[in-house]
């Protein structure tokens, strides 16, 4: 049990930072998307 309680705590801390970097890199990413297709019409405008 002690060895399971380990390997958590060893491994549970990287996956945490990982999966939240990976969801602030793919809000960012929706971001850019929906600039570049907001794109032509910006520049029909002008």
């Amino acid at each position: 049990m002690d060895q399971w309680l380990s390997v958590i705590s060893e491994v549970g801390f990287p996956i945490i930072v990982t999966l939240y970097l990976l969801n602030r890199i793919e809000n960012k990413l929706d971001t850019l998307n929906h600039s570049i297709q907001m794109l032509p019409t910006q520049l029909q405008k002008h």
